[in-house]
């Protein structure tokens, strides 16, 4: 696949980044969302030391953020995460990459709880978060409508981590 290098993501990075975003948003199985939000939405919405990119000979390929499910102090260890790869690099291992550098990061930070919601159809998504040690802990049904696609289950997937107390 080239030389690849996860690193933190920076401002820098935002218009790769939103457009990685836009381009798993267009398969319509990504999220509820229909367009990536703007910068300075994205950035307001996620924990700075927890977003990451992993650059393709320098060339940035996919992004993992992480985001507070809660601001009440119990849950200051649970977070819910984004992780999105370029089409041109998908199936390559990037994704694996990405969540392996992102249980570093959030694991040396004392978070015990790395949660995220996917669409049952989505099977490529479901089966990376499976290699890298998520379950499906239940499923959200018709929980939101997504466009012109209507009523839509979500499969809400956890990790726990090995190290951070739990």
């Amino acid at each position: 696949m080239g030389d690849t290098t996860i690193r933190a993501m920076t401002a820098a990075d935002a218009d790769d980044v939103l457009r990685i975003y836009q381009a798993g948003l267009d398969t319509g199985q990504a999220s509820f969302e229909l367009d990536a939000p703007s910068w300075e939405k994205f950035d307001a919405g996620r924990l700075p030391e927890h977003r990451l990119v992993a650059e393709v000979d320098g060339r940035v390929a996919g992004w993992v953020a992480v985001s507070p499910v809660s601001a009440r102090p119990v849950y200051a260890g649970v977070v819910e995460h984004s992780v999105y790869v370029d089409p041109a690099v998908r199936g390559k291992g990037l994704g694996v990459a990405l969540l392996t550098a992102l249980f570093e990061s959030t694991e040396a930070a004392g978070i015990w709880t790395i949660q995220s919601g996917v669409f049952p159809e989505n099977t490529a998504s479901l089966r990376l978060h499976e290699r890298t040690g998520f379950r499906v802990i239940g499923t959200r049904e018709r929980v939101g409508r997504h466009g012109v696609r209507g009523w839509r289950d979500v499969l809400l997937l956890e990790r726990r981590s090995r190290v951070a107390g739990v």
